[in-house]
């Protein structure tokens, strides 16, 4: 049987937008090209940074993206596309340990393509 330790790498990757619309948008989208499995949308939060040489202060709406290895590049490329930052957050954590269940689920769900040849369906 195929796991998610025979099919690569889970990842939790991590990136803001700026209002609630654009990232349900951006959820939305990574979920239904299967780049992502599942994409968490939490609570709009305040990040402080420097940006150009000043300090910056915005509100911005984290989300949580599950995906795996083989998908990171094509998730990268999406979201930067569709992201209104010229540069923004992406950052991507590897899952050391994870319920098999859930680990296998994200796999399967960020499939390109079943083994068989068709697209996956939920």
């Amino acid at each position: 049987m195929e796991t998610a330790q025979t099919r690569g790498q889970t990842l939790l990757v991590l990136t803001n937008l700026p209002d609630q619309a654009s990232a349900q948008s951006m959820a939305e989208s990574l979920v239904a090209d299967r780049l992502a499995a599942c994409v968490n949308i939490l609570a709009p939060c305040r990040s402080v940074y420097r940006w150009q040489g000043r300090i910056e202060d915005a509100p911005e709406i984290p989300l949580l993206i599950k995906t795996t290895a083989e998908r990171y590049a094509a998730l990268e490329a999406a979201i930067r596309a569709g992201h209104p930052y010229e540069l923004p957050e992406i950052i991507a954590v590897p899952i050391a340990h994870g319920l098999p269940e859930y680990l296998n689920w994200v796999a399967s769900e960020t499939l390109d393509e079943h083994p068989d040849g068709k697209l996956s369906t939920c």
